[in-house]
Protein backbone atom coordinates (compact mmCIF):
# COMPACT_ATOMS: atom_id res chain seq x y z
CA UNK A 1 0.00 0.00 0.00
CA UNK A 2 1.26 3.24 -0.87
CA UNK A 3 -0.10 6.61 0.36
CA UNK A 4 -1.66 9.66 -1.61
CA UNK A 5 -1.08 13.14 0.04
CA UNK A 6 -4.10 15.55 -1.07
CA UNK A 7 -3.32 18.70 0.03
CA UNK A 8 -5.84 21.86 0.53
CA UNK A 9 -4.35 24.01 -1.46
CA UNK A 10 -5.69 27.61 -0.59
CA UNK A 11 -5.65 26.46 3.05
CA UNK A 12 -1.99 26.22 2.84
CA UNK A 13 -1.03 28.83 0.77
CA UNK A 14 -3.11 31.31 2.98
CA UNK A 15 -1.82 30.18 6.12
CA UNK A 16 1.86 30.21 5.13
CA UNK A 17 0.80 33.87 4.01
CA UNK A 18 0.27 35.01 7.37
CA UNK A 19 3.21 32.98 8.87
CA UNK A 20 5.84 34.37 6.81
CA UNK A 21 6.63 38.26 6.90
CA UNK A 22 5.64 40.24 3.39
CA UNK A 23 9.25 41.84 3.65
CA UNK A 24 10.61 38.62 2.00
CA UNK A 25 10.71 39.06 -1.20
CA UNK A 26 11.85 38.43 -4.69
CA UNK A 27 14.80 39.73 -6.57
CA UNK A 28 12.27 42.81 -7.81
CA UNK A 29 10.24 43.07 -4.46
CA UNK A 30 7.00 41.39 -5.25
CA UNK A 31 6.32 39.44 -2.47
CA UNK A 32 6.70 36.00 -2.03
CA UNK A 33 6.11 34.56 1.56
CA UNK A 34 3.63 32.65 0.59
CA UNK A 35 5.56 30.82 -2.35
CA UNK A 36 8.07 30.24 0.02
CA UNK A 37 6.04 28.94 2.87
CA UNK A 38 4.02 27.20 0.47
CA UNK A 39 7.19 25.01 -0.93
CA UNK A 40 8.70 24.57 2.09
CA UNK A 41 5.40 23.11 3.43
CA UNK A 42 5.17 20.51 0.55
CA UNK A 43 9.20 19.60 1.36
CA UNK A 44 8.72 19.22 4.97
CA UNK A 45 5.20 17.26 4.06
CA UNK A 46 7.11 14.73 2.08
CA UNK A 47 10.17 14.31 4.76
CA UNK A 48 7.53 13.39 7.25
CA UNK A 49 5.00 11.83 5.90
CA UNK A 50 6.52 9.85 2.30
CA UNK A 51 3.99 10.02 -0.01
CA UNK A 52 4.06 8.10 -2.74
CA UNK A 53 1.41 10.18 -4.98
CA UNK A 54 0.98 13.61 -4.47
CA UNK A 55 -2.01 16.31 -5.71
CA UNK A 56 -2.69 19.93 -5.04
CA UNK A 57 -6.26 20.48 -4.60
CA UNK A 58 -7.81 23.53 -5.52
CA UNK A 59 -10.80 25.85 -5.47
CA UNK A 60 -12.21 26.51 -8.53
CA UNK A 61 -14.98 28.03 -7.08
CA UNK A 62 -15.41 28.95 -3.04
CA UNK A 63 -18.81 30.04 -3.12
CA UNK A 64 -20.34 26.74 -5.56
CA UNK A 65 -23.45 28.03 -7.26
CA UNK A 66 -24.86 24.69 -6.11
CA UNK A 67 -24.40 25.53 -2.11
CA UNK A 68 -25.25 28.77 -2.69
CA UNK A 69 -28.81 27.92 -4.46
CA UNK A 70 -29.53 25.79 -1.25
CA UNK A 71 -28.53 28.45 1.76
CA UNK A 72 -27.91 31.80 0.08
CA UNK A 73 -26.22 33.03 3.31
CA UNK A 74 -23.28 30.77 2.66
CA UNK A 75 -19.93 32.38 3.07
CA UNK A 76 -21.91 35.52 1.86
CA UNK A 77 -20.12 38.06 4.53
CA UNK A 78 -16.48 37.26 3.20
CA UNK A 79 -17.95 38.58 -0.27
CA UNK A 80 -15.72 41.58 -0.53
CA UNK A 81 -18.14 45.34 -1.02
CA UNK A 82 -16.17 45.79 -4.29
CA UNK A 83 -18.74 43.20 -5.24
CA UNK A 84 -15.87 41.35 -7.15
CA UNK A 85 -16.12 38.11 -5.41
CA UNK A 86 -13.33 38.19 -3.62
CA UNK A 87 -13.08 36.47 -0.17
CA UNK A 88 -12.84 40.18 1.79
CA UNK A 89 -9.84 38.66 4.36
CA UNK A 90 -7.74 37.78 0.90
CA UNK A 91 -4.78 40.17 1.72
CA UNK A 92 -3.29 42.19 -1.96
CA UNK A 93 -0.47 40.90 -2.06
CA UNK A 94 -1.85 37.22 -2.20
CA UNK A 95 -3.42 36.83 -5.18
CA UNK A 96 -0.75 37.21 -7.49
CA UNK A 97 2.05 35.04 -5.35
CA UNK A 98 -0.87 31.89 -6.06
CA UNK A 99 -0.22 32.16 -9.61
CA UNK A 100 3.36 31.82 -8.87
CA UNK A 101 2.67 28.96 -6.96
CA UNK A 102 0.93 27.57 -9.45
CA UNK A 103 3.71 28.11 -12.44
CA UNK A 104 6.41 26.46 -9.70
CA UNK A 105 4.28 23.30 -9.57
CA UNK A 106 3.52 22.94 -13.14
CA UNK A 107 7.46 23.91 -14.10
CA UNK A 108 7.99 20.66 -11.11
CA UNK A 109 6.07 18.54 -11.95
CA UNK A 110 3.25 18.31 -8.85
CA UNK A 111 -0.44 17.38 -9.83
CA UNK A 112 -3.13 19.82 -9.38
CA UNK A 113 -6.84 19.11 -9.61
CA UNK A 114 -9.72 20.97 -9.70
CA UNK A 115 -13.70 20.88 -10.89
CA UNK A 116 -15.75 23.29 -12.11
CA UNK A 117 -18.29 24.80 -9.19
CA UNK A 118 -16.31 23.18 -6.63
CA UNK A 119 -14.41 23.67 -3.64
CA UNK A 120 -11.22 22.44 -2.96
CA UNK A 121 -12.84 20.77 -0.21
CA UNK A 122 -15.29 18.69 -3.21
CA UNK A 123 -11.98 17.58 -4.88
CA UNK A 124 -10.43 15.90 -1.91
CA UNK A 125 -13.65 14.63 -0.92
CA UNK A 126 -14.00 13.02 -4.34
CA UNK A 127 -10.57 11.47 -4.71
CA UNK A 128 -10.70 10.55 -0.66
CA UNK A 129 -13.66 8.53 -1.33
CA UNK A 130 -12.61 7.02 -4.72
CA UNK A 131 -9.41 5.80 -3.05
CA UNK A 132 -9.76 1.80 -3.38
CA UNK A 133 -5.90 1.01 -3.32
CA UNK A 134 -3.90 3.60 -1.29
CA UNK A 135 -3.74 5.48 2.18
CA UNK A 136 -5.02 8.63 2.15
CA UNK A 137 -3.81 11.46 3.44
CA UNK A 138 -5.51 14.97 3.89
CA UNK A 139 -3.52 17.86 4.45
CA UNK A 140 -5.93 20.68 5.73
CA UNK A 141 -6.78 23.89 7.67
CA UNK A 142 -10.02 23.26 7.72
CA UNK A 143 -12.11 20.78 10.55
CA UNK A 144 -15.09 20.43 7.64
CA UNK A 145 -12.41 17.54 6.27
CA UNK A 146 -12.75 15.44 8.88
CA UNK A 147 -15.87 14.34 7.95
CA UNK A 148 -13.67 12.30 5.63
CA UNK A 149 -11.64 9.89 8.38
CA UNK A 150 -12.55 6.68 7.59
CA UNK A 151 -10.62 2.90 7.89
CA UNK A 152 -12.24 0.94 5.03
CA UNK A 153 -11.57 0.81 2.03
CA UNK A 154 -8.59 2.14 2.80
CA UNK A 155 -7.71 4.39 5.85
CA UNK A 156 -8.23 8.11 5.32
CA UNK A 157 -6.62 10.20 8.20
CA UNK A 158 -6.44 14.72 7.98
CA UNK A 159 -3.72 16.17 9.38
CA UNK A 160 -4.89 19.25 10.34
CA UNK A 161 -2.82 22.50 10.42
CA UNK A 162 -5.04 24.85 11.81
CA UNK A 163 -2.54 25.60 14.36
CA UNK A 164 0.27 25.19 12.24
CA UNK A 165 2.87 22.43 10.63
CA UNK A 166 4.44 22.33 14.32
CA UNK A 167 1.05 21.45 16.37
CA UNK A 168 -0.59 19.67 13.72
CA UNK A 169 -3.17 16.77 14.66
CA UNK A 170 -2.96 13.19 12.68
CA UNK A 171 -6.69 12.47 13.08
CA UNK A 172 -8.70 9.26 11.92
CA UNK A 173 -12.10 8.12 13.47
CA UNK A 174 -10.61 7.28 16.38
CA UNK A 175 -9.42 10.63 17.07
CA UNK A 176 -12.90 12.56 16.05
CA UNK A 177 -14.76 10.33 17.78
CA UNK A 178 -12.80 10.89 21.22
CA UNK A 179 -12.60 14.72 20.55
CA UNK A 180 -15.90 15.36 19.75
CA UNK A 181 -18.02 12.30 21.86
CA UNK A 182 -19.14 10.92 18.68
CA UNK A 183 -19.59 7.20 17.20
CA UNK A 184 -16.46 5.52 16.42
CA UNK A 185 -18.32 3.58 13.82
CA UNK A 186 -19.37 6.63 11.73
CA UNK A 187 -17.37 9.31 13.05
CA UNK A 188 -16.95 11.14 9.89
CA UNK A 189 -20.21 10.69 8.69
CA UNK A 190 -21.50 11.54 12.49
CA UNK A 191 -19.00 14.85 12.36
CA UNK A 192 -20.61 16.50 9.81
CA UNK A 193 -24.13 15.73 11.27
CA UNK A 194 -22.92 17.66 14.27
CA UNK A 195 -21.55 20.63 11.97
CA UNK A 196 -24.86 20.45 10.09
CA UNK A 197 -26.86 20.58 13.92
CA UNK A 198 -24.33 23.29 15.44
CA UNK A 199 -24.34 25.59 12.41
CA UNK A 200 -20.77 27.93 11.72
CA UNK A 201 -20.69 31.24 11.49
CA UNK A 202 -17.79 31.56 10.01
CA UNK A 203 -19.50 30.19 7.02
CA UNK A 204 -22.63 31.44 7.19
CA UNK A 205 -24.24 28.63 8.44
CA UNK A 206 -27.50 29.41 11.02
CA UNK A 207 -27.38 25.87 12.41
CA UNK A 208 -30.12 24.64 14.56
CA UNK A 209 -30.91 27.26 17.53
CA UNK A 210 -29.98 26.51 21.09
CA UNK A 211 -27.56 23.26 19.74
CA UNK A 212 -23.90 23.61 20.22
CA UNK A 213 -21.10 20.96 19.93
CA UNK A 214 -22.08 19.08 22.82
CA UNK A 215 -25.98 18.92 22.58
CA UNK A 216 -25.13 17.85 18.74
CA UNK A 217 -22.61 15.02 19.52
CA UNK A 218 -25.18 13.30 22.66
CA UNK A 219 -28.33 13.55 20.23
CA UNK A 220 -25.99 11.31 17.31
CA UNK A 221 -24.79 9.58 19.80
CA UNK A 222 -27.72 8.84 21.53
CA UNK A 223 -29.87 8.16 17.91
CA UNK A 224 -27.71 6.74 16.09
CA UNK A 225 -27.88 9.79 13.24
CA UNK A 226 -28.84 13.25 12.40
CA UNK A 227 -32.09 11.22 10.16
CA UNK A 228 -33.04 9.38 13.67
CA UNK A 229 -32.73 12.55 15.29
CA UNK A 230 -35.37 14.46 13.49
CA UNK A 231 -37.28 11.42 13.48
CA UNK A 232 -37.20 11.27 16.86
CA UNK A 233 -38.01 14.79 16.93
CA UNK A 234 -41.63 14.42 15.59
CA UNK A 235 -41.79 11.85 18.70
CA UNK A 236 -43.09 12.77 21.98
CA UNK A 237 -41.90 9.58 24.01
CA UNK A 238 -38.65 10.02 22.17
CA UNK A 239 -36.84 11.34 25.31
CA UNK A 240 -36.21 14.73 23.24
CA UNK A 241 -36.93 17.88 25.15
CA UNK A 242 -39.72 19.75 23.93
CA UNK A 243 -37.46 22.74 23.48
CA UNK A 244 -35.32 20.87 21.06
CA UNK A 245 -37.92 19.11 19.28
CA UNK A 246 -39.23 22.58 18.31
CA UNK A 247 -36.16 23.82 17.67
CA UNK A 248 -35.38 21.14 15.12
CA UNK A 249 -38.79 21.02 13.48
CA UNK A 250 -38.51 24.92 12.80
CA UNK A 251 -35.05 24.50 11.02
CA UNK A 252 -36.49 21.51 8.94
CA UNK A 253 -35.72 23.36 5.70
CA UNK A 254 -32.51 24.55 7.18
CA UNK A 255 -31.50 20.72 7.81
CA UNK A 256 -32.44 19.47 4.40
CA UNK A 257 -30.62 21.81 2.74
CA UNK A 258 -27.45 21.62 5.06
CA UNK A 259 -26.80 17.93 4.18
CA UNK A 260 -25.78 19.06 0.92
CA UNK A 261 -24.06 22.13 1.46
CA UNK A 262 -22.34 20.60 4.38
CA UNK A 263 -21.31 17.48 3.11
CA UNK A 264 -18.21 17.44 0.30
CA UNK A 265 -19.23 16.32 -2.89
CA UNK A 266 -17.49 13.41 -3.56
CA UNK A 267 -18.61 12.95 -7.22
CA UNK A 268 -16.81 16.09 -8.44
CA UNK A 269 -15.49 15.71 -12.35
CA UNK A 270 -11.63 16.47 -11.06
CA UNK A 271 -9.71 17.76 -13.48
CA UNK A 272 -5.67 17.24 -13.50
CA UNK A 273 -2.89 19.21 -14.84
CA UNK A 274 -0.86 16.25 -15.43
CA UNK A 275 -2.26 13.43 -14.92
CA UNK A 276 0.43 11.55 -13.12
CA UNK A 277 0.04 11.77 -9.38
CA UNK A 278 2.97 10.31 -8.61
CA UNK A 279 5.90 11.79 -6.55
CA UNK A 280 8.30 13.78 -9.74
CA UNK A 281 11.44 11.80 -9.98
CA UNK A 282 12.44 14.92 -11.69
CA UNK A 283 11.18 18.01 -13.36
CA UNK A 284 8.70 18.67 -15.25
CA UNK A 285 10.36 21.53 -17.02
CA UNK A 286 13.72 21.75 -15.18
CA UNK A 287 14.24 25.03 -17.86
CA UNK A 288 11.11 27.03 -16.52
CA UNK A 289 11.69 25.77 -12.83
CA UNK A 290 15.09 27.16 -13.03
CA UNK A 291 13.94 30.71 -14.69
CA UNK A 292 11.23 30.79 -11.71
CA UNK A 293 13.64 30.08 -8.79
CA UNK A 294 15.67 32.74 -10.07
CA UNK A 295 13.26 35.38 -10.60
CA UNK A 296 11.62 34.80 -7.39
CA UNK A 297 14.32 34.50 -5.33
CA UNK A 298 13.12 30.83 -4.07
CA UNK A 299 16.56 29.32 -4.35
CA UNK A 300 16.64 27.68 -0.84
CA UNK A 301 12.81 26.48 -0.86
CA UNK A 302 12.76 24.81 -4.35
CA UNK A 303 16.24 23.09 -3.22
CA UNK A 304 14.45 21.77 -0.20
CA UNK A 305 11.74 20.48 -2.61
CA UNK A 306 14.43 18.99 -4.69
CA UNK A 307 15.60 17.24 -1.53
CA UNK A 308 12.66 15.76 -0.68
CA UNK A 309 11.80 14.43 -4.14
CA UNK A 310 15.41 12.63 -4.39
CA UNK A 311 16.48 15.28 -7.14
CA UNK A 312 19.80 14.44 -8.02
Amino acid sequence: MGKVMLLDGASLWFRSFFALPEKITAPDGRPVNAVRGFLDTIAALVNAHEPTRIVVCLDRNWRPDFRIALIPSYKAHRVADTGDGRAEEVPDALPPQVDMILAVLQAAGIETGGADDCEADDVIGTLAVGETHDEVLVVTGDRDLLQLVADAPVPVRVLYVGRGLAKAELMGPAQVADRYGLPVDRAGNAYAEMSILRGDPSDGLPGVKGIGDKTAAKLITAYGSLDAVEEAAGTPESGISPRIAGALEQSAEYLRAARTVVSVRTDARVEFSRGDQRLPAAPDDEAALSALTGELGIDASVGRLAAAFGWS
